[in-house]
């Protein structure tokens, strides 16, 4: 039997509004992406070795108060929250919110491509990423038996109104606001296609009420770590979940769950 695939740390964000009513971000995969290709997601991805720079101290918000093994996943989501969405959460000196500009938009591409550093960026327009803005919502684990498998931080923060959602086009093709309740309808019509991670989280999002009651039942939820088993029940294949993570009692047949 062959061993695991290695689990590589990643970051998602679920960015939630209330106008014009409670919503959250949702993006496209590229069809030609090779994780989740084709798929409505939450902006994310794996952690870059940037995201680790210690210089980010002196750029974000709230640096002391996050626990150390946080920090890079914090700035994962956010960052891309940025690449994918054109969204940044970040806040200037004053403490004033960033509202989005016209230099942002415009290196939005840049940063996604490597071709700009998204430090070198938040320099530029005098930024500090907003760490506490990010609530811990849930952190999933993919099962053994995948050949590409991650530890996601799913963080939930509630967006600022005035900046636009815009795709970047390469490895997304489409940004929309969508109601939680909205996507899961969407996909069990067959018109979406989601992921069982992003499913279940949706589910979960659908419970609260708005975007502010989002983050306070997160931030009173005690984080349980959710690696999807498969087991055998009545002669079926079914992935099922810690009980207590916060989802119900989870029984998916495995041949009809994809990702």
């Amino acid at each position: 039997m062959s061993e695991p695939a290695t689990v590589r740390p990643a970051a998602t964000i679920l960015l939630v509004r209330d106008q014009p009513e409670f919503e959250v971000l949702m993006v496209k995969r590229h069809h030609q992406i090779d994780f989740a290709s084709g798929a409505l997601v939450f902006p994310g991805g794996k952690t870059d070795p940037s995201d680790h720079d210690p210089a980010w101290e002196a750029l974000s918000v709230g640096w002391a108060e996050t626990p150390a093994d946080e920090r890079p996943l914090r700035i994962a989501a956010i960052r891309e929250a940025f690449e994918e969405a054109s969204i940044l959460v970040a806040r200037h000196p004053s403490g004033d919110v960033f509202h989005g500009d016209e230099r942002a938009a415009a290196a939005r591409a840049a940063v996604s491509k490597g071709e700009e550093s998204l430090m070198g960026l938040v320099r530029e327009l005098d930024l500090r990423l907003d760490l506490p803005a990010l609530t811990v919502f849930a952190r999933w684990i993919t099962p053994t038996m995948m050949p590409k498998r991650f530890d996601t931080w799913f963080y939930v923060v509630r967006a600022n109104s005035d900046q636009l959602a815009v795709c970047d086009g390469w490895e997304t093709v489409d940004a929309e606001w969508i109601a939680p309740g909205e996507a899961i309808r969407l996909a069990q019509a067959g018109e979406r296609t989601v992921i069982f991670p992003t499913r279940m989280n949706l589910q979960l999002l659908a419970e609260a009420e708005s975007g502010e009651d989002a983050v306070r039942r997160a931030g009173a939820r005690t984080l349980v770590t959710v690696l999807p088993k498969v087991e055998s029940r009545e002669g079926e294949q079914v992935l099922v979940i810690p009980p207590d993570a916060g989802y119900g009692a989870v029984a998916e047949p495995l041949a009809a769950i994809r990702g």
